[in-house]
């Protein structure tokens, strides 16, 4: 990969984005993570005002440590960024309160990990309604087109997609580019929206670049039975996450009413 051009060219993507759509900059979660902290500096070299927002629901002690110096290089840097922490764990324990209780708990956790990515997706809007920004989403290739490893209208929830024609390995490559804090490129990846430290790996099953590898087999058409040992087990995680996630990577179904039936009798 021309990482540097490649880096210009997501730079004037966004800035051309930004002034065709007639909007002053960029509004952006920023969550200790490497996919928030390249798209957050992609959009700082573009010179537009950007707001990076930090909002940690019981978060680990260490994501927001690295989200928070990851800022602070951010705004030593570029003096378009302005940044603001908002501490949504009240709001989220209020509304969990609220909520009925469920049979099956682990239905309840994975619905109430969604949510904290929706009050995010929320918390962002605001700022960005009330600046005239745009919300820039995070995701990368794999993520956003292959497992579907985000939350619909949550991270999902976005304006606009800098990284995500691009592989979690070509990520890093441009984070180290950009000279990224060096905590978040050892950080292993992870959603942050357990409370825990639990990573992207051990919920998925299979790392980044074993994802890569197998979204690349299926894009040639291979099949499990081409594949053996771990190979076959990778293909297989990714075949179900892809299938099971679908409905994250398609435009939203439509009932379309047939022209007979809205004829007057």
């Amino acid at each position: 990969m021309q990482t540097e051009k490649v880096v210009d060219y997501i730079v004037n993507w966004l800035k051309e984005y930004a002034s065709n759509a007639k909007m002053n900059g960029f509004a952006i979660g920023v969550s200790g993570g490497i996919d928030s902290a390249v798209t957050s500096t992609l959009c700082a070299k573009t010179g537009l005002q950007l707001l990076c927002v930090e909002m940690p629901i019981h978060q680990s002690k260490k994501q927001v440590s690295r989200a928070l110096n990851h800022i602070e290089w951010l705004k030593r840097n570029f003096k378009n960024v302005a940044a603001t922490t908002l501490n949504l764990t009240p709001v989220f324990d209020t509304l969990v309160a609220t909520l009925p209780k469920v049979e099956n708990e682990d239905d309840r956790f994975l619905s109430l990990a969604n949510t904290r990515a929706r009050l995010r997706m929320t918390t962002l809007y605001y700022f960005a309604g009330i600046n005239r920004y745009l919300v820039a989403g995070t995701g990368n290739k794999v993520e956003d087109f292959g497992v579907g490893f985000y939350t619909k209208y949550g991270d999902g929830g976005v304006d606009l997609s800098p990284i995500a024609d691009l592989l979690k390995t070509e990520v890093y490559e441009i984070a180290r580019f950009l000279g990224i804090n060096e905590e978040i490129l050892k950080a292993p990846p992870t959603d942050g929206l357990w409370g825990d430290n639990r990573t992207d790996e051990d919920q998925i099953g299979a790392s980044y670049p074993e994802l890569e590898w197998a979204m690349q087999m299926a894009e040639k058409g291979m099949k499990l039975d081409d594949f053996t040992g771990r190979k076959k087990e990778v293909f297989a995680i990714y075949n179900r996450l892809n299938a099971l996630n679908r409905h994250k990577m398609i435009p939203i179904p439509v009932c379309e009413i047939p022209k007979m039936l809205k004829q007057t009798t």
